[in-house]
């Protein structure tokens, strides 16, 4: 865990949710007073916080980098969006889609605001922005892709956690979370809702899914025609990339991977991977 110093900045609240949480409106600075933490490089532009008063551990998204000596960086080639900042439209998506998925009965991250600070950043293209700040919390602060800058201890205890909603008695740990995760996937696609980013960055330890800033649904589509054009076609990837999860989280575990476990836990949910099998010719 690495302290990054930042400054706290006045702003505006653009979305929230209605659970009154204290606002962090920090925006990283060498100078600064006070202290955020990165966990991971995998967190380029989110940062931990602390802790609400029911244990829960506050998320910033949006401050800054956390791996270079330098606050932000644009690189020109995707305009106005640069690393270590967050885009309004897409904190905005964020959260709206994160709500949405949480009000399903998929375990998330749980959204508490979108704020714009009161801070002018020059970009490289000469355009002038506001730093956005998504603030969420979640039960684990770690992704499942953390697990090489977290102990063993750690993750022992993340996964213990696991035995409480364990309903069909499984033995083994990746099988617990495959039959959460695919769950997850059966009530996305269900509701026609299209996560997008699905991997091991956007799940933590407690199984909370992360990250909707790519995701549409009926309620909230996308605005480009072209990416609306094209999203029918991307629901069945994102089994495989599900699968991909549980194949990292059994390796992590050094659990050995019953292939025909897994493929039948997304048949019980209605993915047939035969149904996608390509066969030799004869």
């Amino acid at each position: 865990m690495k302290k990054i110093r930042a400054i706290n900045v006045s702003y505006k609240i653009i979305r929230a949710n209605d659970i009154h949480r204290t606002v962090y409106p920090y925006l990283r600075d060498s100078e600064g007073n006070k202290i955020m933490y990165s966990l991971s490089p995998n967190h380029g532009r989110s940062f931990l916080i602390g802790r609400n008063n029911d244990g829960k551990f506050i998320i910033s998204k949006g401050n800054g980098l956390s791996y270079t000596q330098y606050k932000m960086l644009n690189t020109g080639e995707f305009g106005n969006d640069t690393w270590g900042l967050l885009l309004r439209n897409d904190a905005i998506r964020d959260f709206t889609l994160g709500m949405e998925i949480n009000s399903l009965g998929i375990k998330t991250n749980q959204m508490e605001y979108v704020l714009e600070l009161e801070k002018d950043i020059v970009l490289t293209n000469g355009n002038i922005i506001k730093p956005i700040l998504l603030q969420y919390n979640v039960e684990c602060p770690y992704r499942i892709s953390d697990a090489a800058f977290m102990s063993q201890k750690q993750i022992k205890e993340e996964i213990e956690k696991w035995k409480y909603i364990n309903d069909k008695n499984f033995t083994d740990y990746y099988l617990i979370a495959a039959d959460i995760l695919i769950r997850n996937l059966r009530i996305l696609h269900d509701n026609k809702i299209l996560h997008n980013a699905i991997h091991e960055q956007n799940y933590t330890w407690a199984l909370e899914l992360l990250d909707f800033e790519l995701a549409c649904s009926p309620q909230n589509p996308y605005t480009s025609e072209e990416y609306r054009r094209h999203v029918k076609s991307l629901f069945p990837r994102e089994i495989i990339q599900t699968y991909i999860i549980i194949n990292y989280i059994a390796n992590v575990l050094n659990e050995s991977i019953n292939h025909n476990s897994v493929d039948e836990l997304f048949k019980e949910y209605g993915f047939n991977l035969n149904n996608y099998n390509c066969k030799n010719k004869n």
